[in-house]
């Protein structure tokens, strides 16, 4: 193999390896996501659990076959994941609403950087399909179909074909129109490279437009949104709890302490802290309080437990986050007696 052809090679070895590396990233890091709250949202929870068996499995065939075909859907399938979470961040799916969160954006841009490094790979024929003479690159070479018109007799006016009509295996072979064979044979590296690099500045540009829009991964925008104008009661599943002023559940934090909350950064996004100073509405019988969190915003507590909603929520009667064990311990619902 000359020196080039193993230059190509390596070129497509490390693009495989790396695509299915990043693939793989992707799925371990929605195996966190999942195990940290979204395995309890209904309809989420379980395209989060396919999401990661698939991108395990594409990952693992992609390391152990050279296939176009199994690159071109790994490429797919990071670009379709993320299509998924920027629907789900800008306008919601399935009565759920993704926050912006660190753990989100890092799997975006790999999710982008997974496609790129795949489907140049698909795109592009393996060096030894080029050096064989069947990878379009071979078909449109210029010194290639000179060669072969003037076996044809196409250049001034001569012809090296084989008297009495006979032609060489090659000229035998069918002949495909320039681009006609793409699908199978592949693209030129720099056509590749080219539709790569848009599809991908697309992407980012359209991940970039929809964290700007949505909200923060700090609590302050969450907490406001999630607090509700008062405090009153709702009968869920037979037991009366408290919910905020749209109805929504509210949470305590067995870490917790009167006088200081341990849910913050990442924490706070999927169970927004609840702003205070709120009043009790009919039914609430316990004791109202604030205390000031780690970013100076102040939370309501309810005879001393600081309140959060949960992001698995996505109505009023729902409690999806009741006795989860996520992000350092337990949460509960708030029960309200009398």
């Amino acid at each position: 193999m000359s020196t080039e052809l193993k230059s190509a090679a390596g070129l497509r070895l490390l693009l495989r390896v790396m695509g299915a590396a990043l693939l793989i990233a992707t799925a371990a890091i929605h195996v966190d996501l999942y195990l940290t709250g979204y395995r309890t949202i209904p309809t989420i929870g379980p395209l989060f659990l396919f999401q990661v068996i698939a991108a395990f499995a594409l990952g693992g065939l992609i390391l152990v076959t050279r296939s176009r075909l199994v690159a071109a859907l790994g490429a797919g399938f990071a670009l379709s994941t993320l299509g998924g979470y920027l629907l789900t961040v800008q306008f919601g799916l399935f009565g759920f609403r993704e926050v912006r969160t660190t753990a989100g954006i890092v799997a975006g841009i790999i999710e982008v950087l997974a496609f790129a490094a795949l489907g140049y790979y698909a795109a592009t024929p393996a060096a030894e399909a080029v050096a064989s003479g069947t990878g379009s690159a071979r078909l449109v070479a210029p010194e290639v179909a000179a060669a072969a018109a003037a076996r044809r007799g196409g250049v001034g006016g001569t012809s090296d074909a084989i008297p009495g009509g006979a032609h060489t295996a090659a000229d035998r072979r069918p002949r495909s129109l320039p681009g006609s064979d793409w699908l199978t044979a592949g693209v030129s590296k720099p056509v590749a490279a080219l539709g790569a690099a848009v599809v991908s500045v697309v992407a980012l540009g359209l991940l970039a437009g929809a964290l700007a829009a949505a909200g923060g991964n700090g609590s302050g925008g969450a907490s406001s949104a999630a607090s509700g104008a008062g405090l009153k009661t709702a009968s869920i599943a037979g037991t009366t709890v408290l919910v905020n002023g749209t109805g929504r559940t509210l949470y305590w934090f067995a870490p917790d302490t009167s006088g200081k909350s341990v849910c913050n950064g990442s924490c706070a996004v999927y169970w927004p802290p609840v702003t205070g100073p709120l009043k009790a509405g009919p039914g609430v019988t316990g004791a109202l309080a604030t205390i000031k969190r780690a970013d100076g915003s102040l939370q309501e507590t309810y005879n001393g437990h600081p309140l959060y909603t949960y992001v698995g929520d996505s109505g009023p009667g729902q409690a999806h986050g009741n006795n989860l064990n996520l992000n350092g311990g337990l949460w509960h619902v708030v029960p309200v007696n009398g």
